[in-house]
């Protein structure tokens, strides 16, 4: 055999060897979810967002909740029988209202119980997830977030105070236009969110937890931790099943050239002042 035989083996096996890993990933992505759909008598749907990789130029591409997300998970949730429980797995930076609404209704429709997992993080349209469920299962620094609208790259309440604290004769056409815009923003967000929230608390309740999270009291990446979620009246519980955590480790980050983070990945404990013991 050649060494220009030898040369293209190296890249047919080369070409192939991402498809052949995508593909044991994902076998035991639905391994694991299998898992915990039998140890839970559940649906288990994940809803993911990591940084992804080209497969072949090695862009990193960003991911946010969008209409191709609440087109498969309103799917997953037809397919659910109204007597089984589905968990949700969410860890995303949030993304469109009209795709995080669609979900967070179909989620408060769904008869028997909803729980939603967040093993790090879930915010804007993920907290709207989080909210239509009976029970928020998260991670004890895991956090949440606030629901208050964004135009462009500015939230909506700065922008109507910006121009309430001006003469209207001091502000150009399309700035009040934008004000316009963005109280009704607001609004539709705070309706949408009393709407949700109506399903599981009284109305005074829904109207002001509403209010608080959509009228810009925060910065739009606050992070609501688990005490401040429970003094917020939301029902939120630390019993995350080990199963999401191993879940997690198989959506990893693209690889870097020299990793931010390392240690030995296995559980530690005191030993009699020893480093510890390692299962």
């Amino acid at each position: 055999m050649s060494i220009f035989d030898l040369l293209w083996i190296f890249f047919i096996i080369s070409s192939l060897l991402p498809a052949i890993q995508k593909r044991m990933l994902e076998a035991a992505r639905l391994r694991l979810m299998h898992e915990l759909e039998k140890e839970r008598g559940s649906r288990v749907i994940a809803l993911i967002h990591r940084q992804e990789t080209m497969a072949l130029l090695g862009f990193p591409i960003y991911r946010y909740i969008d209409i191709e997300d609440s087109e498969e998970v309103l799917r997953a949730i037809k397919l659910t029988d109204d007597e089984v429980p589905i968990d949700l797995i969410l860890h995303t930076p949030g993304g469109l209202v009209l795709a995080a609404e669609q979900i967070a209704h179909a989620l408060r429709r769904h008869p028997a119980k909803v729980t939603v997992f967040v093993p790090h993080y879930a915010m804007s349209g993920g907290t709207l997830l989080a909210l239509a469920a009976d029970e928020i299962v998260m991670d004890e620094n895991a956090v949440l977030g606030p629901v208050d609208p964004q135009l462009g790259e500015y939230p909506a309440a700065s922008i109507v105070k910006a121009v309430e604290q001006k003469d209207v004769n001091e502000v150009d056409d399309k700035t009040l236009i934008l004000a316009d815009v963005a109280r009704k923003a607001i609004a539709q967000v705070q309706a949408r969110l009393e709407d949700i929230l109506s399903a599981r608390m009284d109305a005074e309740r829904a109207a002001e937890l509403a209010r608080t999270l959509s009228e810009g009291r925060w910065t739009h990446d606050y992070p609501i931790t688990v005490e401040e979620a429970r003094e917020l009246g939301l029902p939120v519980s630390t019993e995350m099943p080990n199963l999401v955590y191993k879940l997690m480790t198989l959506y990893r980050q693209p690889a870097q050239r020299r990793p931010s983070v390392q240690y030995i990945p296995v559980p530690y404990r005191p030993s009699g002042g020893k480093r510890g013991d390692q299962e």
